[in-house]
């Protein structure tokens, strides 16, 4: 258990002349307890994956912000809910599209030139905007290491990913408020247990005032948004970039945020 602890708090990516590791293994579908399935991958048995997601929980309850004990959270106990994600998206003729492209998104995949040069109020515009204000970085999110099979891995990088891009589409800032919306928001959309428990525990931290707000109109907006909207894994959002924000939010059936998340902002 302090082994693989210390392999998730590890530096992301292989330092110069290492020994070869799983960066260098051959990659295959699904594990059945034998070697890595792709780079990053940590193979794991059921009992370290228990004992993992009850650390994680406990770390991430603690402290929201560690968001490495959050990814580690949502690889070990989120398995059969990405089955149904990737479902999902199999059946979706975008999400299809996503599945076999595999997009990224990262500082090294994104044209920010091409995003600044974009209309006001166009996807990639008001994303770019949101990385600026807020001060955040797409590199920031972890590599998948403790699902044991290949597409659902990606599924999951694939969720981690779009996550500032669903703040950008809800209009919701980075403060503990905002990330407890767009969590209920992921928790209805996706099922995802750290999402639910993240949605559900998220709010002890805040002041009676926040809190009020949240469960009067933040939730119930949140929710309602995310029931009616369809699967936002199966937005090719790369390829949306010139949309206005505005049509793609028509699209989706999402509302604008009540005035009280604008002021608490």
């Amino acid at each position: 258990m302090a082994t693989l602890l210390r392999r998730v708090l590890r530096p992301h990516g292989r330092p110069r002349g290492s020994p070869a590791s799983a960066y260098d293994a051959p990659l295959r579908a699904a594990s059945h307890g034998a070697g890595p399935l792709y780079p990053d991958h940590i193979p794991t048995s059921p009992l370290q994956k228990a004992l993992l997601a009850a650390g994680s929980a406990g770390m991430a309850l603690y402290n929201p912000y560690r968001h490495d004990m959050v990814a580690v959270l949502g690889e070990t106990t989120g398995c059969r809910t990405l089955k149904a994600l990737r479902d999902q998206m199999r059946r979706d003729p975008e999400g299809a599209q996503i599945l076999r492209d595999r997009p990224r998104i990262s500082l090294s995949t994104l044209d920010l030139g091409r995003l600044r040069s974009l209309p006001e109020g166009s996807l990639g515009s008001e994303y770019l905007r949101f990385l600026d204000v807020n001060r955040v970085s797409p590199d920031t999110r972890a590599p998948t290491r403790f699902v044991d099979d290949e597409e659902l891995a990606y599924v999951i990088q694939r969720y981690r990913e779009v996550h500032d891009m669903l703040h950008t589409l809800l209009g919701m800032p980075t403060n503990i408020l905002g990330e407890i919306v767009v969590k209920w928001f992921e928790a209805v959309q996706t099922g995802l247990p750290m999402c639910i428990l993240g949605a559900l525990f998220g709010p002890i931290r805040l002041s009676a005032q926040s809190l009020q707000v949240l469960v009067s109109e933040l939730i119930p907006w949140a929710v309602q948004n995310g029931r009616r909207s369809p699967c936002v894994l199966n937005l090719y959002y790369e390829r949306r970039w010139e949309q206005p924000l505005q049509a793609l939010r028509e699209e989706l059936g999402i509302t604008a945020p009540p005035l009280q998340v604008q002021r608490q902002t």
